[in-house]
Formats: structure tokens, sequence, C-alpha cells
């Protein structure tokens, strides 16, 4: 799949800068650097599942790196059936190929990521890498229960958006194209995405009587990321909802620390921000308050769904388990979808008829429920309250991704385009709150799921001019800075991020931004791809 790029000298060195940087965002348990959690301070432990041999390659690597190695406590069959805190210290998960992280303090193999990062490897020629990638997941879900977060302990409780199956095919019609048609891979590959998928349509992923999904973390209380790494994270959405909403059930009052719900990690009201004035029920001698178990509930959920931090789900993400969300839908319909043809491919007509009709179902669902005729746009439905969100979401593109939309519903999409179009490209929402998966910023996965999505509806035109513009963007700030960096600000076309809440870094490197720059710009007719870079 490798592709002969133009001449232009200037998109030429972005694109040998991304081909070079496979190398050094590859890790591997024979990679010294492979354990630093930049994310923590203290040091880690590289962990085997408890059944594994230890060889005497990571033996020799143990004592080279000064690495401790050691088992996990237990065989894990499911997931969240180890809690994070019961692993002591903190450490990575091992896995037994090579693999790609996004880069900075994302030192290890993520789960949503890894699709964008394979579309990469697969565009330069990295076949065995990106094959590599998709056999670690199916390590992972037999290992440790399911696709992880990342594969770190303390992301055992939850996964990431399911995109398993888009990795399987990608990998697979590689493989064909090179000659390699594996038909004995691609059904142990079915099998695993089966398994992936299996997790999703039962409880607890179940969106209340909906008939759909939802995101939620198997574990309970604070993320241990957001205790070490994201600097008075907790501290700060206990003072905004002290200030926005002080009777909320995000809050527990209580005159004695030791009777709230995560004690360690309340905070005594007097040392709390002067400007939030009078706190209702601070009476009677409530004198400290913390997060409900509820709130971290909704916040772990967030961070399952990728879009850690977004006010998407409520502020800081807090409802985010009580919605059936239209990015999840859409993905496990892609999924019914890629089984189908996957059991077409292998023959296996009875098992293809099953996941056409379950792909049926959800479609009928997704458009019934989380389409808004009147705005012409998807949003998510929050089931606790039977209504549908109004809040302005680039996963809007989704549906057209994965071609659940009627074509009706991609015109009417595509006419609410200037509601997120900016000068650098898509802006993942219309409403700014500070944190970096809303307004202005924009992210490169988005961008490569609503182009793809507009051209699978005929709407060239409009995804040329999206492509562009973030293309344009990211390749302006790579010859100021000589970097990709992991989010970028739509609006004044730049990688100069403020970020207010959660971790305000803007990280180099960056795994997804690397692989869909290569993607977008194939996708680019010859004369749209000369006009990148003659006025940057």
């Amino acid at each position: 799949m490798k592709h002969a790029f133009p001449a232009n000298p200037k998109v030429q060195a972005m694109l040998d800068y991304i081909s070079a940087g496979w190398d050094v965002l590859t890790r591997s348990s024979e990679d010294c650097q492979v354990v630093a959690d930049p994310k923590l301070t203290e040091a880690t432990v590289l962990y085997l599942p408890a059944d594994y041999h230890a060889t005497e390659a990571l033996e020799r690597i143990s004592r080279e790196c000064n690495i401790r190695i050691a088992h996990l406590p237990a065989i894990i069959g499911q997931p969240g059936e180890i809690a994070w805190h019961a692993i002591q210290p903190e450490g990575l998960l091992f896995l037994e190929n090579p693999y790609v992280v996004p880069g900075g303090r994302f030192n290890e193999m993520y789960g949503w990521d890894s699709y964008f990062i394979i579309r990469g490897l697969l565009r330069h020629g990295r076949l065995a890498l990106a094959h590599n990638m998709v056999e670690n997941f199916f390590f992972e879900i037999e290992r440790y229960g399911s696709v992880l977060n990342a594969n770190r302990t303390y992301y055992l409780t939850r996964s990431q958006p399911p995109f398993l199956s888009s990795m399987v095919l990608a990998v697979h019609e590689a493989m064909a194209a090179a000659g390699q048609n594996d038909h004995r891979w691609l059904t142990r590959a079915s099998q695993y995405v089966n398994r992936d998928y299996d997790m999703w349509v039962r409880p607890p992923h179940l969106a209340g009587p909906t008939g759909l999904s939802r995101y939620c973390d198997f574990g309970e209380g604070p993320v241990h990321e957001g205790l070490h790494d994201e600097i008075d994270y907790y501290h700060d959405v206990l003072s905004y909802f002290l200030r926005t909403d002080p009777n909320s059930h995000f809050l527990v009052k209580s005159e004695t620390r030791e009777s709230l719900p995560n004690r360690k990690y309340s905070r005594p009201l007097s040392s709390l921000d002067s400007s939030i004035g009078e706190i209702p029920g601070s009476s009677g001698g409530a004198m400290h308050v913390a997060l409900s178990p509820e709130f971290y509930k909704g916040d772990r959920s967030m961070r399952e769904s990728g879009f850690d931090i977004s006010f998407r789900f409520g502020p800081f993400g807090a409802e985010t388990h009580h919605f059936a969300p239209v990015c999840l839908n859409s993905l496990l319909y892609k999924t019914e979808k890629d089984m189908e043809e996957m059991s077409l491919l292998l023959g296996d007509n009875p098992a293809a008829a099953r996941w056409h009709q379950c792909a049926d179902k959800r479609k009928a669902l997704i458009q019934s429920r989380l389409w808004n005729p009147l705005q012409g746009l998807f949003f998510d439905y929050d089931f606790e309250k039977a209504q549908l969100s109004d809040y302005e979401y680039a996963t809007t593109f989704y549906p057209l991704w994965t071609g659940l939309a009627t074509p009706e519903q991609a015109q009417a999409v595509v006419k609410n385009l200037a509601a997120f179009e900016q000068l650098g490209g898509l802006a993942t929402s219309t409403l700014e709150t500070g944190v970096q998966w809303d307004y202005p910023y924009g992210w490169a996965p988005l961008h490569l799921l609503a182009v793809e999505g507009l051209r699978r509806y005929g709407y060239h035109h409009e995804a040329d001019r999206i492509s562009l513009k973030f293309l344009s963007m990211v390749l302006a700030n790579f010859e100021r800075d000589g970097n990709l960096r992991e989010k970028y600000n739509v609006v004044t076309d730049s990688s100069d991020i403020r970020v207010v809440e959660g971790y305000r870094g803007n990280i180099i490197g960056f795994g997804w931004t690397n692989g869909v720059f290569p993607e977008l710009w194939n996708q680019l007719p010859a004369v749209v791809q000369r006009s990148l870079g003659q006025s940057s």
C-alpha cells in the first residue's frame, strides 16, 4: 500500500518525518524505555499474565534495563475482574509484539489511537508492525479480558471506542494485497472481534431500555492518572459544582471527613475557592465535601469514551454513563457490518445473515433515537431523562463514516457543516468550555472520520475543502515547530493550546496525527494536492 508521494518539498519533508517517526514511537518488551510511565512519578513494573512464563529474553531485559518483572495476582477472564488498586505498584502490562505509542506521556498502546496509527502504518508499507498491533489486541482480550484503554494496570477496568473490526479488515485487506490472503488468520481474528463486541452488548454496557450501548468503566472511585497527572483536577471539579450547583448529586457533604466516600480525596469547605460564597447545606456542621461515587463512575466512563474531557455528557462528562452515544453505537453498527463481511469472506452465510440482522436493528434504533430532524444532526440520547441531547458535537459524522445515515440525513449534516467548520478544519464542538475535547480544538481522528464520511455520500468538494484546511494547518505548524501535535486550535489555526482543565499539554509525537495526515493527503485530487503548502 505504499504511495508515490509528490515532489512538493514542504509536503515531502512532512511525510518523511512521519515515516521515520514510526520507528521512534515503536516499543517492545525488548526496549528499555517501554516500561517508563511519564504520567506517574514513581517507578513502574512490567506485569505478565498470572500464568505466563517469563522467557529468557524477558529475564535478560530485566537485568540489562533494571526492570522489575512480576505476575498479575490472578488469571483474568473478563474485564473488571481485578481492581486497579489491588495491583501495587502500578505497572505496564506485557504485550508479546512490538507496537506504536502515541508519544510523550502516552507511552503505551492505546485502544482507539491504534486504529489511526495502523492506517498510517499501512499507508507507509509497515504491514508487519500493523499486524503485530492487532495481534497485541487479541492478546489483551485473551489475557486481560478486553481491548484495554491502554496496557497499564490502572486501565484494567475500561476499554476504548471499539475499532477492532476496522483494524482487522484494514490489515486483512493489506495482507491480501500483498498476496497473504490468510483465511485462518481472518477466522481467528473474527472470533476475537466477536468477543470484543460481546462486552459492549451486555451489562453494564447496555444503555437502559434503549437497545443501544453506553460507555461504562467497571471500576469505582477516582482514576489513578487523574490524581497524579492532572494537577488539581478533582479539586477544580469540586469547586465548579459548588459554584454552579451546590446541591448537585455529584457532591457529598458531611460533618466528618471519615464518613465521606473516597474521603482520601475530600476537601474541607474552608480550603475551597473563597469566591464560591455561602454553600447551601454547609450549615449544621457540614464541614467537608467530596465528589460522589456517581461522579467518579461518569468520570471513568467519559475516559472510556476517549473524549476526556468534554462537557458533551454533562459538566466534565459526569453523566457519560447515562447516555447512548452516537459514536459508540455507530462503531458497533460498523462492527456488525464488518462481521457480516468477514462471515461472507469465510463462507459462513448463516452467520452473515445474523450479523446483517443485528446491524439493521441497530441502524433503525440510531435513526429513530439519535437523529434530530429539526436540527439536522445526530445527537446522544440521555436514557435516564428519556431525552435527546442538544449538544452539537463532531461525532455527528460517525453515522456517515459507517454508512448508516440515509442520504437525506447526510445532506442535512452537510448543510450544518458551518457550525463546526473553522479556519483550520472542524472544531470538536460548538461550545467553548475550556477543556480539550470541545471548541475551539480539532483532532486528527475526527477529521479522518468526517472527511471519509462526506466522501462516502458523494460530498467530495466539502471533503477536499476540510482536508485542505486541516492539512495546511498541520503543515504550517510543522514548518514552524518541526513536529506534529496531539491536537490543534482550529479557530486560530495553530498548535498553541490553552486548556483549562485536565492535562494541559499538547503532546509531541503524535501517533494519530502521523497516521491521519498521509491518509487525508492520499485522498485529495492531484490538483488539490498541488495547492497544499503553496502559501504556508
